[in-house]
């Protein structure tokens, strides 16, 4: 704001600090006579403002009481407040100073009704009330968020290793009294359960704490924007987001490039902090690898906890066939569960839908099912898993596992943590690609193949002598191989 703005917005506000001290005893409802002229001045501000800016900043004012010449006026949030202060405040005083010599004075302050704890309606609120112009606070938010599937609740969430933070996290949002971060950001690839945790603590969230919460995409947030700016209603988007308990903003990255989405969600952000609100984001990348996104945003998205769901692992598919399959009264053979939690390895949302494709067998068939019913009944899913290893995969999967950065598998450090990491590499690439020796080596820092020799001869030897490190070797195989 600039120096006139804020000064505006300060004598909006000028009268409060006594207001408590003792003015407040002072305060009487509005005179018929008070009541008429604000009643002008409302609709001089109309006349003189427009219908857009009218409908959009001006008239959810209303006349709460007139003491010692101040004419005091509420209005929802913090944020109408301080824009009519800043903007039209002295206006609407000289209006009434010209239409009753006694207002010296228009304070504006915020009068907010929450769903836990509905303040009754008084003065002009309850007139409105009264005659039905008064909309149902709970039919606003459910307007404006998305409807959540009743089925992603925690206790149908699997964890195992690849998300326990993330529940973890989840939960303790739900559960503090407190708010101990905010925002809360989730990030995951596709299909690893993003959506399901966001729906779980918004269902937890309204259920235990009777919260606002409003969830929707990020697609769908801008969708309601630019709506609003086509309708001339962007006062009412901006009240109705920034007036919520809690945020949550699935998907995030793709308002990705889009500047004034960007712009706007930016101070809807930035104003539910300063109200203490609570703000949770998912994305499918770190707040700092989303690319078109502004830098303030990102940083912002980072100022809470960041928690990211992994890849899952077989341990984790195994449990989640077991758990949806039981779910879905379908009964599989264990070979069957280990072969589905083996071959499907991307994301568990198409682990769920090769479950939901053989429970419609099974029923149509009236058949079990079978290894052999289930490889036939998939086979275009397995056939778009079989797919070539790159020797970029290998380095980045050996990279993970031994907690290294994948500059490490191309860097001249020949250090043991990372030289050996580094060999296996090496001889997984062999054993699992068709490259030749010669392009191994320049994929692992221009490297001569005499190096990818000695790294597989070294590696054979290691795993013959070492149980625990050929275990160690062949658990990443398996991983690349989806096994």
């Amino acid at each position: 704001m600039s120096k006139k703005s804020n000064a505006s917005a300060a004598k909006s506000e000028q009268t409060l600090p006594a207001a408590s001290t003792g003015l407040e005893r002072l305060r009487t409802e509005p005179t018929p006579e008070i009541l008429a002229v604000w009643e002008s001045v409302h609709e001089s501000l109309r006349q003189e403002y427009g219908e857009a800016v009218f409908r959009s900043w001006l008239k959810p004012m209303q006349l709460q009481a007139f003491y010692q010449g101040t004419l005091e006026v509420s209005v929802p949030t913090r944020f109408m407040r301080d824009w009519i202060g800043s903007h039209y405040h002295d206006r609407i005083v000289s209006m009434c100073r010209e239409a009753n010599a006694d207002i010296q004075r228009v304070q504006i302050v915020v009068q907010v009704q929450t769903l836990r704890d509905p303040a009754p309606a008084t003065g002009a609120a309850a007139l409105d009330v009264a005659l039905g112009r008064a909309s149902a606070e709970g039919d606003i938010y459910s307007e404006l968020s998305s409807p959540l599937d009743p089925r992603f609740t925690f206790e149908t969430f699997v964890v195992g290793k690849p998300n326990a933070f993330a529940v973890a996290a989840c939960r303790r949002v739900v559960e503090a009294d407190g708010m101990p971060f905010n925002p809360l950001y989730i990030y995951g690839g596709v299909g690893l359960g993003k959506t399901h945790l966001m729906h779980a603590m918004a269902h937890a969230l309204r259920e235990r704490q009777n919260r606002k919460v409003v969830y929707l995409s990020a697609e769908k947030f801008m969708y309601q924007f630019v709506r609003a700016l086509r309708r001339q209603d962007s006062m009412n988007f901006k009240e109705q987001f920034r007036s919520v308990d809690v945020l949550m903003i699935d998907d995030i990255q793709f308002i990705a490039g889009k500047d004034s989405t960007q712009e706007e969600f930016f101070h809807t952000f930035n104003a539910l902090v300063d109200q203490g609100k609570l703000i949770v984001i998912s994305g499918d990348r770190a707040p700092m690898d989303l690319e078109g996104l502004d830098e303030r945003l990102r940083s912002r998205l980072g100022w809470g906890l960041v928690a990211d769901i992994k890849p899952s692992t077989f341990d984790l598919r195994l449990d989640v066939v077991k758990s949806k399959a039981a779910l879905m009264n379908v009964e599989l053979p264990q070979d069957v569960t280990h072969f589905l939690a083996g071959k499907i390895t991307s994301n568990i949302r198409e682990l769920e839908g090769a479950l939901n494709r053989l429970a419609v067998h099974r029923d149509m068939t009236n058949a079990a099912l079978t290894l052999d019913t289930t490889q036939e009944v998939l086979s275009d899913v397995l056939r778009s898993y079989e797919r070539r290893i790159t020797i970029d995969e290998i380095q980045r999967k050996v990279a993970e596992h031994y907690n290294l950065r994948l500059t490490d598998m191309h860097s001249a450090r020949r250090s043991r943590n990372v030289a050996r990491p580094r060999q296996v590499a090496m001889y997984l690439c062999k054993k699992l690609t068709t490259r030749s020796l010669p392009e191994i080596g320049r994929k692992f820092g221009g490297r001569d193949h005499t190096t990818v020799m000695h790294a597989v001869k070294k590696v054979e030897e290691l795993m013959t002598e070492d149980t625990l490190f050929a275990d160690e070797v062949n658990g990443v195989r398996r991983i690349l191989k989806g096994d």
